[in-house]
Parts: structure tokens; sequence; C-alpha cells
């Protein structure tokens, strides 16, 4: 999972990222709320670490933000030297989906790290998965569509798979490079691009199908479901006269 963790303390960002990194996850870290705030209107992450004290503006004054004016659902935990229970209540009533006391303890950031990506994408971790006529078995890494299998190599199965467990979500480009690929040489040697066109192609997505991969300039791309009833019944309705 990619983890943004937005903390204004050098030893506690190092912290996070040690610890989110030792279980596999891409951790970006960010030392204000403004930076960090720049970076979601350019980039998509999985799940947000923030402590409540920053230089810049408050750990709620960042959630109001991305709730209310980004509309961004991404999970929240709150890691905060703060323990009135008026601050848990202010913390929550703002959209935070989770919280805990410094100092961290890295089991327990662990375990509560793990209990909300499970809650927030439940589809991964699941042993085999359906979306539509799409049937994939992650125990051989295989795809089947309609009941036949999709010859997809390696990469493609990976793509596919990260689209479809985020089915709605705007993925930037590097969030799908660094889940991908991620950090190796090859991640810069492939193009992301020509794999988005392959899987267009072999998983025949596109709206009559029920499902549209599309890409958003300058950000990366969005695969969505689309109701092929209200799909056909607009094209069906004849335009009005002028």
């Amino acid at each position: 999972m990619r983890i943004a963790a937005l903390d204004d303390e050098p030893s506690q960002l190092d912290l996070i990222r040690q610890t989110l990194e030792g279980l596999g996850h891409e951790c970006h870290g960010f030392p204000d709320g403004r930076s960090l705030l720049r970076a979601l209107r350019q980039e998509s992450f999985d799940l947000l670490v923030l402590d409540w004290t920053l230089p810049d503006m408050s750990g709620p004054d960042v959630v109001r933000v991305i709730r209310q004016e980004m509309l961004n659902r991404l999970p929240v935990l709150f890691v905060t030297n703060r323990r009135e229970e008026a601050d848990l209540v202010e913390g929550l009533s703002v959209g935070a989906d989770d919280f805990m006391a410094k100092p961290i303890r890295q089991g327990e950031l662990t375990a509560r790290v793990a209990a909300l990506l499970r809650r927030a994408y439940p589809g991964q971790h699941e042993a085999e998965v359906s979306f539509g006529p799409y049937h994939f078995l992650p125990h051989s890494r295989s795809l089947k569509m309609n009941g036949a299998p999709i010859e997809l190599k390696h990469r493609e199965y990976e793509l596919a798979l990260f689209l479809f467990q985020n089915m709605g979500r705007l993925l930037s480009r590097e969030h799908l490079r660094e889940s991908v690929w991620g950090q190796g040489p090859e991640a810069a040697s492939r193009s992301l691009d020509t794999h988005i066109s392959r899987l267009r192609t072999k998983l025949d997505l596109r709206p009559s199908n029920g499902f549209l991969l599309s890409a958003i300039y300058g950000l990366g791309y969005r695969l969505e479901a689309i109701d092929v009833d209200t799909l056909n019944t607009r094209e069906g309705t004849p335009e009005p006269a002028g």
C-alpha cells in the first residue's frame, strides 16, 4: 500500500516510515500540512498517518480540507500527544478513522494500520475476488473473464487486479508504478501507458461491456463500473427535435 505520513518531528517521521516500510508498504513523509495537501492534489495514497500539532496548521484542519474541499475518503489515523476525550471527539468528528497516542509503539501502529487497510480495502484481503465477469485467482495469479482464461503477463495481472481493487478511485501514475513495479530500475524502463492499453484490449474494458478505464490528464487513471442498461437507454433515446 502507498501511505503518507505527516509529522514535523524528523525522528517520529523516520520511526513511522521504518515501521510501515518494514511491513512492505511505500511510505512518503511530509513535514507540514501544506506540503501534504499539495501532494494530495497531484498524487494518490491508500492511507494517511497524521500528527495533530504541526508548524503551519492543525491536524484536524488538514483533515477538514481533505474531507470537505478535496472530498477524499482515504483512511486517516491520528498519532498524537493529545489524550483528552475532547481531542478524540474532535479528531473523529472532522473525519479521522482512528486515533493512537504517542509515544509510538510499533506493534500498535502496525495493528491499527492493518485494521484500517482491511476495512477500507476488503477486496485486497480475499483469496479470490470477482468483479462482474472478471474472476481473479491470486493463488495462481490468473484471471478468467466469463469463465474463459485470459492470458496476462505478470505485470499486466498485477496492474489489472490493482485497478479493479480500487474501482472508482483516481490513481496517480506514481501510485500505479510504485504498487505494480515497485522502486527498482524496472519501474523506469516499463511503460505504464503500454500496459494500460493492453489491458483495455485484452479485458475488453469499454462502456458497452460495463467498465471504463480512463486517463485523467496530468494525474493518472481511473477504472469505473458503468451501468450498461442506463448507457443503452441513453444511447437509444432519440435526440430532441431542434
